[in-house]
């Protein structure tokens, strides 16, 4: 199993680590999502290391800073589509040839649930996110003869450090009240959603997005 990451490589290593001592094959590589040439390397030390990537799953993400569109600027937009939407075809194209040979794939793009019902001050990560649904769909048809699959799986709030650390407790508060289930999704409940996504018990599954919301997209009163 290969961890990638940019700016975490502590944690990177650790997990790929923590993999390794499981009596797995492992490695930690270093990838900038933003850039294709960079993808290309990464890829090329991936199929060195350990051979041809058979499961992917796309889950780099940014939200650089939730503003207005009019105080949203292009370097704001850029960054965030490129992070969130442009590395997934990236790593998807780069993966593409190994699984088309090998007739076997599987892809999970992690969306969000801004991508479905917008963000406000969100414009480019919802758009991103948004666009890594019909990038799973398209990916599904095109791989169909292949036996490869592609799934997206939506998130909606989960207790990460990204979610528990910066935001405020009266707002972490105020967004669980939103959800039915009442509270953050655990990591490994979205894990188990993914470790489904890429089973042989999903084979016949594709083009789909896996629910993992909690309800907060339900309408309430």
């Amino acid at each position: 199993m290969v961890v990638t990451g940019f700016s975490h490589l502590e944690g990177v290593e650790s997990v790929a680590q923590e993999i390794k001592a499981m009596g797995r094959k492992s490695m930690a590589v270093k990838i900038n999502g933003r850039d294709y040439e960079d993808v290309q390397r990464a890829f090329a030390d991936i199929k060195n290391g350990l051979g041809s990537v058979d499961i992917l799953v796309n889950n780099a993400a940014q939200m650089r800073r939730m503003v207005s569109i009019a105080k949203t600027t292009i370097e704001d937009w850029d960054a965030e589509v490129k992070l969130c939407l442009n590395s997934a075809f990236y790593c998807i194209k780069e993966a593409w040839p190994d699984m088309r040979a090998n007739k076997w794939g599987r892809i999970v793009n992690m969306t969000s649930v801004a991508g479905v019902l917008g963000g406000n001050g969100q414009s480019g990560y919802s758009a991103a996110k948004a666009g890594l649904i019909g990038l799973a769909k398209s990916t599904a048809l095109e791989g169909g003869r292949f036996n490869i699959t592609a799934n997206c799986v939506l998130i909606g709030i989960a207790s990460t450090e990204a979610y528990d650390e910066p935001i405020p407790a009266d707002l972490r508060e105020k967004l669980e009240k939103q959800t039915v289930i009442g509270r953050p999704a655990n990591p490994e409940e979205i894990a188990n959603a993914v470790a489904f996504a890429v089973s042989d018990e999903s084979q016949y599954m594709t083009g789909a997005v896996v629910n993992m919301v909690g309800g907060l997209d339900l309408w309430t009163m």
